[in-house]
Order: C-alpha cells, then structure tokens, then sequence
C-alpha cells in the first residue's frame, strides 16, 4: 500500500512538474522575442498564444506582464493596476512575465525576471533572491509558522537593502497553494483568474478557517501555524529604486517525518536555478 501511495504521489508531482517546465518554457521563449517598443498587454498576449498552442486551456490566473519601476509596483494601490498596460519596453528596462496555465488538470504558477539588456540592479536583486529560496525552505523544514518565515524574509530583503514587493500583492501573501482542477473544454474567468481554480481556493480558505490554516501564506495572523501539506507556488518578490526581480515555482510540504522528504522544490531545473549555478 505505502509503495502504490508512493507511486501515486510520484505520478502528481510529475504532472505539476511538466506543467511548471512549460510555463517556463513559454516565458524563456516569450522573453527571447521581446523589442523595445513591444507593450506589457502584448506580451502578455504572446504568453496566452505560445501556451493556447500547445494545448493550455484553463488558467489559475490569464499572464502577466510589468516592465520597468512596475516590475517594483512603484504606486500600486488596486488590484486592477496589476494588469497589463500599454507602457512599452525600452532598452536597459527590467520586466517580469508570470503565468498561471493549467494543462491536463495540473496547476503552475511561475515568475520570470529578465530585462531587455544589461541590468546591473535587476541582476543584483536576482542574485540576492537565492538566500531566500535557501532561507523560505530550511525553515519550512523546521516547521515554523508562515507567518514567522514571512517575517524572516522581510528581515533578509532589509539587510539586502531590498524592499519587500510582494506584500502589494492581495493580502500581501508571498505564496498560496495550488492544487489539481477538474479538466474541461471551456473555462470560465472573473477578473482574468479561471473560475474553477478560484473554486478549489475558497474551498481550501473556508475547510482551513474551521481547521485553523490558510491557503493563503501571509503576514497576518490567519497565516501563524505550521506548513500545511500541500503544493505551494512561493514568489519572494524584491526591490530597490523602481526595479523589481522575483521567481516564483512550486515548494512541495508532506508530512513525513524526514528533513529532505517534509518539504522540497518540486523542481531545480529552473532557469533561476540555474542562473545562479553558473554564476558560482
């Protein structure tokens, strides 16, 4: 039985691999075709087609692009202002393409930081980013509460001299759970976020209200209890004087009593990940 529970995790976890691999696919061959004067609704476009292409037909939320200081949310105060807009992309500017396909029920939700050109301050926020990937899963191993890892990274970015740009997301969370949706044909949005996905969340918010957790990893109370087993799309987001850089991938939380088993990165075969590699 253990064996067959086993294999069947295994089979999950290759299905979200996959998914996760694709959607940075997209956004490393999206990235390659951007120009200067290209505009954040048209990149986000050529992210819906590149994925629609390839058989994406659901989403956990439609593509986003952000180019120059709106890659740090410089002045975002609503919701709608995470949308894309028509500023258009110049040499030198940094920008962030995140997309949240579903393919074949499996759910990803990615980051991508690049610029259009050399960087030197988005190249110094990514590479500060890898103590955080580090420092947000050794302490999930520890089993210390979301909110106080939260607390942890926003003490890191400050001695990096960096500002904590994922707390202008909805509910200032710098990761929520993602989980396996029924596949379908046709699928309905409100507000650019796939109606089923948004389905699957609630239900997790209201069965963890009664339970005492939240799918939502956040600095506020409702987040101050251990790691919920589950899949986790995590996106530290950094920022310093209107640039912004951040990943975000899927972490992997069990209940298994071994260290390396309790909690892992579904994937290290990142670009990232391996960015960071070749810079060692």
């Amino acid at each position: 039985m253990a064996t067959a529970v086993a294999g069947e995790l295994a089979a999950e976890l290759r299905g979200f691999r996959e998914v996760q691999r694709l959607a940075y696919a997209c956004a490393e061959a999206v990235a390659a075709q951007l120009k200067p004067g290209v505009t954040e609704r048209e990149a986000a476009r050529m992210q819906r087609v590149w994925l629609r292409e390839r058989g994406v037909r659901d989403w956990f939320h439609l593509p986003f692009a952000w180019f120059g200081d709106r890659t740090a949310f410089t002045g975002f105060r609503i919701p709608l202002q995470f949308f894309p807009t028509d500023r258009r992309l110049e040499p030198g500017m940094p920008f962030i393409l995140d997309m949240a396909p579903v393919h074949k029920g499996f759910t990803a939700d990615i980051g991508y930081s690049g610029s259009l050109g050399p960087n030197p301050v988005q190249d110094r926020l990514l590479a500060d980013l890898e103590a955080h990937r580090e420092l947000i899963l050794r302490e999930v191993r520890e089993r210390r509460s979301l909110r106080e890892i939260y607390e942890d990274v926003d003490r890191l970015m400050t001695r990096q001299g960096c500002a904590n740009r994922h707390r202008a997301y909805p509910f200032g969370v710098i990761a929520h759970k993602v989980d396996r949706v029924k596949q379908r044909s046709w699928s309905p949005r409100l507000f650019g976020f796939g109606t089923r996905s948004l389905k699957g969340l609630a239900s997790d918010a209201l069965r963890g209200h009664r339970e005492g957790w939240s799918p939502l990893w956040s600095p506020y109370t409702f987040s101050d209890h251990p790691p919920r087993p589950g899949l986790w799309a995590v996106e530290p987001h950094l920022g310093f004087r209107g640039t912004g850089a951040k990943f975000e991938e899927i972490l992997v939380v069990t209940d298994s009593r071994d260290p390396e088993q309790s909690a892992f990165w579904l994937d290290d075969d990142l670009p990232h990940v391996r960015r960071w590699a070749e810079d060692k």
